[in-house]
């Protein structure tokens, strides 16, 4: 690996666990073993090493949302994640930081991930694969919010399942039902979507039937 690859990795771990404003760069050249004036020398400023934090993370992103498509591709993510389950960790953190945060790459950041997937869901539809959506915009924020979910999943919830944080072992044990929801669903008949159409109705407004 690159001296420049090393202090993006170490700024990448140093934002998501303590925010841009507070992570130092003293200390991110420390964690890469290199010298502070290196990092000046390939970003420039912290500004700088941000954007191709952010840069990296969303090309990371994007490649893993669109092989989660296919279904061999997502046996080789899952392969990934078990060789390195603490990086993965450390990049899902990034992206929730940076939406925390509501940092100026969060936009991007979100907007692509749910473009990427709105994209499968409509390819899904199309070729019979997947079940059309009465709003396909809707279930792929849904979809990045319930990843995003599981990802950083809180301690309460993973000792529920008897571990102590989100793991590889949790992954293994919520993998499979969660796969089910997505294949099979939970319920035998439409009418909870029925009426949840018929509530909405009966709560717009005549003016807002008009428009």
């Amino acid at each position: 690996m690159t001296a420049k690859a090393k202090i993006r990795n170490s700024a990448i771990a140093h934002f998501a666990r303590e925010g841009f404003q507070k992570a130092n760069l003293r200390a991110i050249a420390t964690a890469a073993g290199v010298s502070e004036a290196l990092v000046f020398h390939h970003f420039g400023s912290k500004h700088g090493l941000r954007t191709a934090c952010d840069e990296y993370m969303l090309n990371v992103l994007v490649e893993r949302t669109r092989a989660a498509g296919s279904p061999s591709a997502r046996r080789d993510l899952l392969g990934i994640y078990l060789s390195n389950p603490d990086e993965y960790m450390v990049y899902v953190q990034y992206i929730v930081r940076a939406i925390h945060d509501d940092a100026p790459a969060a936009s991007t950041l979100v907007d692509t991930l749910v473009e990427e997937s709105e994209a499968i869901v409509r390819a899904g539809a199309a070729d019979g694969t997947m079940r059309p959506s009465a709003d396909p915009r809707a279930l792929a924020v849904l979809n990045v919010l319930i990843s995003l979910a599981v990802l950083t999943m809180p301690p309460a919830l993973a000792r529920a399942l008897g571990s102590e944080r989100f793991g590889p072992d949790v992954l293994q044990r919520i993998s499979v039902p969660t796969f089910e929801l997505f294949t099979r669903g939970i319920y035998t008949d439409d009418t909870l979507v029925q009426g949840a159409r018929d509530a909405w109705t009966a709560a717009r407004s005549p003016q807002q039937e008009e428009n």
